[in-house]
């Protein structure tokens, strides 16, 4: 699941994969699902794993109705144990209303990023991993209404 997390700028949100460097390491919040979670729980866990982001802070936009799904490039060795060549997810758009300190990277576990920033909506295809950037192309259509400034 993923989340696209926009400010009251109309900018979103986006991580740099932990340990990575470069032009395409970064990244919306995203991961996959829990036994039992519906498709937004999963999304918001994420958020929160990834971000330290909670509901308190965030009202809901939108969700592409359709599962999208990225592969994983020949020869590219899974993580973490991953047994699975690629992923399936469900994405969802929300408001964020706090500031900066109510970001902590280190919530939960393994840390996912190292630094994050707010970017424009429509540059961010070109700042993921090649075999992802699809699946940004499509967020950028479904949810670039959200990308405007709100007072």
């Amino acid at each position: 699941m993923g989340v696209c997390l926009f400010n009251a700028k109309g900018r979103v949100w986006l991580g740099r994969r932990f340990g990575e460097t470069g032009t395409h390491s970064w990244q919306f919040p995203q991961g996959g699902l829990d036994a039992g979670e519906s498709a937004e729980f999963g999304a918001l866990r994420e958020l929160w794993e990834e971000t330290g982001i909670t509901i308190a802070h965030l009202s809901p936009l939108g969700v592409v109705e359709d599962w999208l799904y990225y592969d994983f490039p020949e020869g590219m060795a899974p993580k973490k144990g991953r047994l699975y060549a690629g992923q399936k997810q469900r994405w969802f758009a929300y408001r964020f209303h706090g500031d900066a300190s109510h970001f902590n990277l280190t919530t939960h576990g393994s840390q996912e990023f190292s630094e994050w920033k707010w970017a424009k909506m429509h540059k961010t295809p070109a700042k993921v991993i090649p075999f992802k950037r699809d699946v940004y192309e499509r967020l950028v259509i479904e949810f670039t209404q959200y990308a405007t400034p709100k007072s």
